[in-house]
């Protein structure tokens, strides 16, 4: 892999503020108080309820697009 490919960068740039609304609510719905910028003080547990829900709701909007 090159260094210019980091997994972690949106496909759309413009996208990366939606992104984080998104992990924010993801975050509120699981009860983890996630805040703007560094996060580093979150447990592996509470990074992965997070996660988790953002996976668990696109998941949940993907099957609805489907009826």
């Amino acid at each position: 892999m090159s260094s210019s490919n980091n997994s972690n960068q949106p496909v759309v740039p413009s996208a990366r503020a939606a992104l984080d609304q998104f992990k924010m609510e993801a975050a509120q719905e699981v009860g983890v108080n996630l805040k703007q910028g560094y996060n580093g003080d979150l447990t592996s547990r509470e990074a992965g309820s997070v996660g988790g829900q953002m996976v668990k709701k696109m998941i949940e909007a993907y099957e609805n697009g489907m009826k």
